[in-house]
């Protein structure tokens, strides 16, 4: 039976702006800077998916970070490197990504600090390149604005990476030179100890230091000013080569011209950008200009070169992004022979224009490998059962995610832009102009929800919304429709707000299965509140419960589904057990790689995310990287370890009320796997259709965020358990009791075309839909793995019973209008 809809986009949503950009050292990873002080780590990858969202730092939200840096650095910190950030107060600090930590290496040196840069390493190691792949090219997707002149050369060096990833264990000591407001530039040692080693600093000039640079060989500085000079500096001797004025500029408004961004090339060619909205090419040897370039109609921010160094690209407040390249010419010597002499000059290609608003941050990334086989610890759990298991392969057939995976593909740099929209942006480095930049994050800082059904107030639905600063209980108010197939929209009512203390940002919440008890955690501590009301009454009291002083602030709270008890993965790497009738500490679990591991303190990554069985036998936890810890509640042990599945992170997962012994996961690369907990394997169903499933489900738009099982219930689990994925773009619904039925290419770009133009999601929906009989005959066909593409992006989806969902969404240009900066003017074409 299909499910009956119904919608809300009553909630609050307002994510942070990206305000600085960072890749990885090994060129696979994004650090992105939010205003609010968080901090989140992006991996980026081919195919439907496109980006998934690692995992997430809440730092100091009083601090502003200006600028970030990620380098091999010392023996400390993982293979990708460590990474740093600057910030307005003057202070600087290293993101530790294992523990999930903001850590101070430099108090504040007394006044703001505009922009970072590292030293490259002079003498790079051999590096293992990476095999040339050959795909072909598509078509364009014009659902954004372009503007190109000609973008058909290839740069022939363009798959060589500028990766800093080493294959040693040793890195030596990094210089980073940081750009002062009191106009010096001041240089540190970056080296194994938690602080800056202060080196030196350069003479202090008139005007601020807003940005900075480090010629390839690391023998020379560059830095530009509020004055409209570019300095270039002796960086061991610490005197000034020479200077050069920034004249040229279009937009001269306001006494001061800012030299926002710095760029030095291998070729020795120094990029500049302004306030004009001038991007300028100059000679690094003696500051002569090369070229000057106009295009940009406001301030330019930020700037990025393509790993050949024969591309740069530059974004600012217009919300362009545009692209230059190095262009030969052939030229005439004039001396009546016919000799010609070589000219090399940079020119203006073209430009894209995704962003809504001021694009704040550029960076190259390289995708990861695809994520589509089994881990070996997978694989091992198949061959326990002795079962082959048959893999579809899909060659030659169109995607459905239209341009992005005509050009992201392993090894191909891209580009990668974020800004005051709070969206990041991904682009062709290579084909910049003739391919749509892809929307890594369709629902930027997603807004947590938690539905709970049936509660022990009159059976009413409540929803808890986790805010920034505060905790919202909202009362669910579902609307008779009668027996259509269709639902409406539902209404939500406040119930109660609970604003956390001293404005502590909000790290995880949680509620029971009655509506009684929610609790959160900001990164002090954790709390707990009991919901009551008298019966006749309409008044809801809101009491505090006092937990045991010993807990930590927590990564993620789970209720068991009876409510008597709360588990708490704290900041620790500890799991905390407490008894909700007593408020005492029950125990605590130290995950452990391995289940005979000799006790010792934690050494596993922090643990982000927890699932618990509807019998409150079984925990499965899953850490930051994507490992699954599963306990039994029962006897107080680990009972299973399961290493990353196919090296992807877990992105949602569940016990179906069904069966206790079963787990679902699904993970980064939409991969989607069943465990038999209790028996410790891959269960039956995985072993039948984990490589059987329906491209339509490969190719699902979207990372899978979420998932909702049907709360029926039926003496036949395994024949009628059903659940609901879904993505901020798409959903799908999934029988266990059904065969996996294949879809040929034919049904597959129809349907998704047809779900796409009846969006759910549209105020209009029900009416199209219903006099749609080709969709009616499609749904009607399509026994299992239903997919639906939404037009707005998903928050939440989530049972009301089990013929009914609810669906949280917001239209993107509402969330648009309630930030705090301008749009910019121009009409963006698409919106």
């Amino acid at each position: 039976m299909l499910l009956k809809p119904y919608r809300t986009s009553s909630i609050d949503w307002k994510p942070s702006p990206v305000v600085a950009l960072a890749t990885s050292a090994d060129d696979s990873q994004i650090a992105a800077a939010r205003e609010d002080g968080s901090l989140e780590i992006w991996l980026v990858s081919p195919g439907s998916v496109g980006g998934h969202h690692q995992l997430t730092i809440h730092g100091d939200s009083t601090c502003r970070v200006s600028s970030l840096v990620w380098c091999c650095v010392g023996s400390k910190g993982l293979s990708c490197g460590r990474l740093f950030s600057s910030s307005i107060d003057g202070s600087v600090s290293e993101w530790d990504l294992f523990d999930l930590k903001q850590k101070i290496l430099l108090e504040s040196i007394g006044v703001s600090i505009w922009q970072m840069a590292v030293a490259p390493i002079n003498k790079l190691p051999t590096l293992e390149e990476p095999k040339p792949q050959h795909f072909r090219n598509g078509y364009l997707n014009a659902k954004y604005e372009y503007n190109d002149s000609n973008d058909e050369e290839s740069c022939e060096s363009e798959d060589v990476s500028d990766s800093e990833q080493v294959h040693q264990e040793l890195v030596e000591d990094r210089r980073v030179a940081i750009a002062c407001d009191d106009g010096a530039v001041r240089i540190y040692t970056i080296s194994d100890s938690d602080k800056l080693i202060y080196h030196k600093s350069l003479p202090r000039v008139s005007g601020r230091t807003l940005s900075v640079t480090w010629s390839h060989d690391s023998n020379r500085l560059y830095s530009g000013t509020s004055d409209g000079l570019i300095r270039c500096w002796n960086a061991d001797l610490g005197h000034e080569i020479f200077r050069s004025t920034v004249l040229l500029g279009g937009l001269c408004s306001g006494p001061e011209l800012c030299i926002w961004s710095l760029l030095s090339l291998r070729c020795g060619t120094v990029v500049s950008a302004d306030s004009t909205g001038s991007v300028q090419f100059w000679n690094g040897d003696n500051g002569i200009l090369l070229q000057a370039h106009s295009n940009h109609k406001g301030d330019v921010n930020t700037l990025a070169a393509a790993p050949c160094q024969k591309r740069v690209f530059s974004a600012g407040s217009d919300g362009q992004v545009i692209l230059y390249k190095l262009s030969t010419e052939l030229l005439s010597s004039g001396n009546g022979k016919s000799s010609f002499e070589m000219m090399k000059k940079w020119v203006y290609v073209g430009y894209v224009r995704a962003h809504t608003h001021d694009v704040r941050a550029l960076t190259m990334a390289v995708p990861i490998s695809s994520e589509g086989s089994l881990s070996d610890e997978a694989k091992d759990l198949q061959g326990k059962k002795g079962k082959k298991v048959k893999r579809i392969r899909c060659r030659g057939k169109k995607p459905l995610d239209f341009s992005y995976s005509k050009w992201a593909h392993f090894g191909v740099p891209m580009l990668v832009s974020a800004g005051d929209d709070a969206k990041l942006f991904a682009y062709s480095a290579k084909e910049f102009t003739r391919f749509s930049p892809h929307d890594i994050c369709p629902a930027p800082q997603r807004v947590p929800v938690q539905l709970v059904v049936n509660t022990s107030f009159n059976q009413t639905s409540f929803l808890l919304v986790q805010a920034s600063y505060w905790l919202d209980v909202l009362c669910v108010h579902v609307p008779d429709v009668g027996s259509g197939p269709y639902g409406g929209l539902v209404t939500t009512n406040i119930v109660a707000r609970i604003k956390s203390k001293a404005c502590r940002k909000i790290i995880c919440s949680a509620m029971s299965n009655s509506g009684e008890l929610f609790g959160y955690s900001d990164h002090i501590k954790s709390s707990l509140f009991a919901l009551s009301r008298q019966a006749g009454q309409s008044k809801w009291t809101i009491s505090k419960r006092k937990l045991p002083q010993e807990l930590p602030y927590a990564h993620s709270m789970v209720f068991t589904s009876d409510g008597l008890r709360l588990l708490i993965a704290g900041h620790d790497r500890r799991i905390y057990i407490v008894d909700l009738e007593s408020l005492i500490l029950q125990h605590i679990f130290i995950p452990r790689h391995e289940e005979h591991e000799k006790e010792g303190p934690p050494s596993e990554p922090p643990i982000t995310k927890m699932f618990m069985s509807s019998d409150g036998q079984w925990l499965a936890a899953i850490n930051c990287f994507g490992d699954i810890y599963i306990f039994n509640l029962e006897i107080e042990r680990q009972h299973w370890f399961i290493s990353r599945l196919d090296g992807a992170s877990v992105t949602a997962g569940g016990f179906p009320p069904q069966d206790n012994n079963v787990l679902v996961i699904t993970t980064s690369s939409n991969q989607f796997y069943v465990f038999d907990v209790e028996a410790r394997q891959l269960g039956e169903w995985s072993m039948q259709q984990t490589f059987t499933l329906p491209r339509r489900y490969q190719e699902f738009p979207g990372e899978v965020i979420g998932l909702s099982f049907s709360p029926s219930s039926s003496s036949h689990p395994s024949k009628s358990s059903s659940l609901v994925v879904y993505s901020a773009r798409a959903m799908c619904s999934i029988d266990f009791g059904k065969p996996v039925d294949q879809d040929d290419d034919s049904d597959l770009v129809n349907e998704a075309l047809l779900k796409f133009q009846g969006s759910l999601t549209n105020m209009k929906w029900k009416h199209r839909l219903r006099d749609s009989q080709t969709e009616s005959k499609i749904t009607s066909r399509k026994k299992n793995f239903d997919l639906i593409v939404f037009r707005d992006p998903v928050l939440f989806i989530g049972h009301l019973s089990k013929h009914s969902i609810l669906i949280i969404d917001k239209p993107w240009m509402e969330v648009v209008k309630s930030f705090d900066a301008p749009p910019v003017q121009k009409h963006i074409f698409g919106t």
